[in-house]
């Protein structure tokens, strides 16, 4: 008698040995009289609404991957699913034709798509199944799915290959079927409130609406180059001329900037305006729609950001009412006589802050460095930062009782900027000086076409942007920016 096989002992098949094994299963299929790669099958239920909606006695008909198979012989249990959820499946050779059974049991693996039909029950476990009755095979995976415990532990693969991470990982699944939803939500909130959703270039002839290096191409019929969108802001804001009185877009910007755990160059972005509104009467919008959107998702105010073991890594009180701090108090709160600093003063005090700055760097330039590393980054509850340098935000209009400044706030949350939201600048003569004269390595591009817009009317309007990205990072616990992008940029592999 022969003695166990130690299981430890026994090599694993290489790749090339997968892959070989799942061909020859591919060309059984075909012997078999079966297309691998299947066509139309007609669903009653995708298999997580049918955990939802579940009772005994229900004919059905589902169709999804094999993400589990346990074979005891004469009977197969398997689980199929897709990226809502599972459904088990009971198969018993008395129940479906033999040639049927085993076609099953000798070509299908983890991971190809099948599509079932039969009648809802109950095992004796109590796990709701489907009592198979027949099955097709609608494609054949020639590729094993990723290690069941472990899924994709490769960050670049990850990334890389997202199919495999939303196979393997029930966590990615989650955060993006919330992001979607998200969304969703975001369009149908807005739509309550009488804003219509529009849509402007992402094409433009200049790249307007924000300070940031844009996307160069150029249009062969035309004759000229063009830029990937930075911002849609320009363009919304002709919409207000032209009689809307509230608008959004929700669609993808472009800067063509660093990659970082909070950067990604191709993002998404809401903004909205409100014609006869300010700057306040944006933050009112934006704290009341934020916390609408984390009671829904979250159901609480108060969110718990984990790391990969679980463990609480940080806390963020969504609670209202949220701070409002002017600009220059927080700074102050850094050093309290920074306003009294001489230029040269504020640079040998970022020195000694261990703050870096570059030579090339403007006096407002040199302050914001210091906020954003040692307030913005700091400020993990909801802080609007209010009334900042007129020179950061030339689109926005000057405060009546302070010309250096601007009525405008920007949102920090979890120690990022996830919305600025300005009083809008309507005066087309300040709007050209403010373009004109605006200084730093970045500028905003003067768009005379926008201009000339702005020579017709705009009314006082109050305008927002909201990092889609970043705010669902903020309310799923993702803590890098390409946890919650699909397919984030990478560096080709060649």
């Amino acid at each position: 008698m022969n003695a166990p096989t130690d299981p430890a002992s026994v090599t694993p098949p290489d790749e090339s040995e997968l892959l070989a094994i799942r061909r020859k299963k591919l060309a059984r299929l075909r012997e078999l009289g079966h297309e691998p790669f299947g066509g139309k099958f007609d669903t009653t239920h995708a298999p997580g609404v049918l955990q939802q909606l579940f009772a005994e006695g229900m004919e059905v008909r589902v169709a999804g991957r094999v993400t589990a198979l346990r074979d005891m012989g004469k009977t197969i249990f398997f689980d199929v699913a897709d990226i809502g959820g599972r459904f088990q499946c009971f198969f018993n050779a008395k129940n479906v034709p033999e040639e049927t059974f085993t076609m099953f049991k000798e070509c299908i693996d983890l991971g190809d798509w099948v599509g079932v039909w039969g009648g809802t029950f109950l095992t004796k476990t109590q796990e709701p199944s489907i009592k198979v009755e027949g099955l097709t095979v609608l494609s054949k995976a020639l590729r094993p799915m990723p290690d069941k415990w472990h899924g994709v532990a490769d960050r670049e693969i990850k990334y890389r290959q997202r199919y495999l991470d939303l196979m393997s990982n029930e966590r990615s699944r989650e955060v993006f079927l919330t992001r979607s939803k998200i969304m969703a939500e975001i369009r149908r909130w807005l739509g309550e409130r009488d804003y219509l959703e529009v849509e402007t270039p992402m094409l433009q002839a200049v790249a307007g609406g924000a300070a940031a290096r844009p996307f160069e191409t150029f249009h062969n019929a035309l004759g000229q180059p063009f830029y990937l969108r930075i911002a849609p802001e320009l363009y919304l804001k002709r919409l207000l001329v032209g009689g809307f009185t509230k608008v959004f877009e929700l669609n993808r910007n472009f800067r063509n900037e660093g990659i970082s755990r909070r950067h990604n160059p191709e993002f998404t972005m809401l903004e909205a305006y409100q014609a006869f509104g300010d700057f306040e009467v944006m933050a009112d919008m934006v704290e009341e729609m934020i916390c609408h959107l984390a009671m829904k998702f979250c159901g609480t105010l108060v969110i718990e950001h984990k790391n990969e073991e679980g463990e609480v890594t940080r806390t963020i009180d969504l609670s209202r009412p949220w701070q409002r701090t002017p600009y220059r108090e927080l700074l102050c709160r850094v050093d309290p006589q920074w306003w009294d600093y001489t230029p040269e003063q504020r640079r040998e005090k970022c020195h000694a802050m261990g703050v870096e700055i570059s030579p090339q760097m403007e006096d407002h330039e040199v302050t914001q460095q210091v906020f954003e590393k040692r307030i913005e980054e700091k400020q993990f509850n909801p802080c609007f930062v209010t009334h900042v340098p007129s020179q950061l935000v030339p689109l926005a209009k000057q405060n009546p009782a302070d010309g250096t400044i601007v009525d405008v706030y920007e949102l920090i949350i979890n120690g990022v900027e996830v919305s600025p939201g300005y009083s809008e600048l309507n005066d087309p003569i300040v709007q050209r000086s403010r373009l004109e004269h605006q200084a730093g390595e970045e500028t905003q591009n003067i768009d005379e076409e926008f201009l000339l817009a702005l020579e017709h009317g705009m009314p006082p309007a109050g305008g927002i942007g909201i990092g889609i990205d970043r705010l669902v990072m903020l309310l799923t616990g993702s803590e890098s920016i390409r946890d919650v992008v699909l397919f984030p940029q990478l560096k080709s592999k060649e």
